[in-house]
């Protein structure tokens, strides 16, 4: 089928009208709309990402009722929510580790389902977790292909070839803005913000369609959370992966994030766009609905 597509330039906000265009040729679309006017948000295509209606129970404790998120290519969105509000329970579903109890994830028009985290991975969904899943020890190459390495020969006897390993790893990491000179160098030579970034091209060149970032910032210094959040806009940039951010930093969600869905006991109690929410609206859902007011009441009692 075709779909009309429309793009918002993102240096001026001006709409562009795209032509029609068949299903298939939606990534060339974004590619050549990125190119010509800057960072593009597609809408109301059937690229979109879709999850709507996730529950996932254990037993009789229902950890997720009904959640839905409104995920777009080339937008940011800020997953928020006190601890127990089912953020790590909803990662975990979208990412492979537990099996949804009904709702939908569609992927490019198609539903899927999963329930491994190498078959969410191979259907474009990247999660890059707090720990990173990094080996300090081992080389950046190593970490970047780890369990995906390229080798020439047969089965367990194949050569792993280093060098166009090394050739790769050193132009993924350039895309989204970090250099590296030495791509032999153990990883836990590098900075929090590098690992980070190391993850994230790792997730993007294994095909992600939606990124999954776990706290990225936590347990990192300022000037590495900056660059962290300056890695997350250039990803943004590339205009074609929808990026869902779990951070507990309200100042980080309000620099980076297009849009908001907020948690609670595993239901959504708010949801909007970045230009609809003021500081008070989000710190009031951060806190699970609870007014700033009645908090301090609470304090004081």
């Amino acid at each position: 089928g075709y779909i009309y597509a429309e793009a918002t330039n993102g240096l001026f906000g001006n709409k562009i009208k795209l032509p029609s265009i068949s299903v298939g040729a939606t990534e060339n679309l974004i590619i050549a709309a990125t190119y010509a006017y800057g960072t593009t948000l597609i809408k109301n295509c059937a690229c979109e990402p879709e999850i709507k209606d996730l529950v996932k129970k254990f037993g009789s404790f229902t950890a997720l009722n009904g959640v839905s998120l409104d995920v777009y290519p080339g937008e940011v969105h800020a997953l928020l929510g006190d601890n127990g509000a089912g953020k790590s329970t909803l990662i975990k579903v979208l990412a492979g580790v537990h099996p949804k109890t009904s709702g939908t994830i569609s992927i490019e028009g198609k539903e899927v389902d999963f329930s491994t985290p190498r078959q969410a991975t191979d259907v474009g969904i990247g999660t890059v977790y707090q720990d990173l899943a990094l080996n300090a020890l081992t080389s950046v190459t190593r970490n970047f292909f780890l369990g995906r390495e390229i080798k020439k020969g047969p089965g367990p006897f194949g050569v792993m070839q280093m060098k166009e390993m090394n050739e790769i790893t050193i132009s993924e990491m350039a895309k989204i803005g970090i250099n590296i000179s030495n791509p032999e160098q153990p990883v836990g030579t590098m900075s929090g913000g590098q690992r980070q970034t190391l993850a994230i091209a790792r997730a993007i060149y294994f095909g992600a369609k939606i990124l999954i970032l776990d706290e990225p910032t936590s347990a990192l210094g300022q000037k590495q959370q900056m660059e962290v959040l300056k890695t997350i806009k250039r990803v943004q940039r590339l205009g074609h992966i929808a990026i869902i951010l779990i951070t507990h930093n309200e100042i980080h969600a309000r620099l980076i994030a297009d849009r908001y869905t907020f948690l609670s006991l595993g239901e959504v109690i708010g949801k909007g766009m970045a230009e609809e929410l003021g500081g008070d609206d989000i710190k009031k859902l951060m806190a699970g609905g609870a007014e700033i007011g009645d908090l301090r009441d609470e304090l004081g009692a």
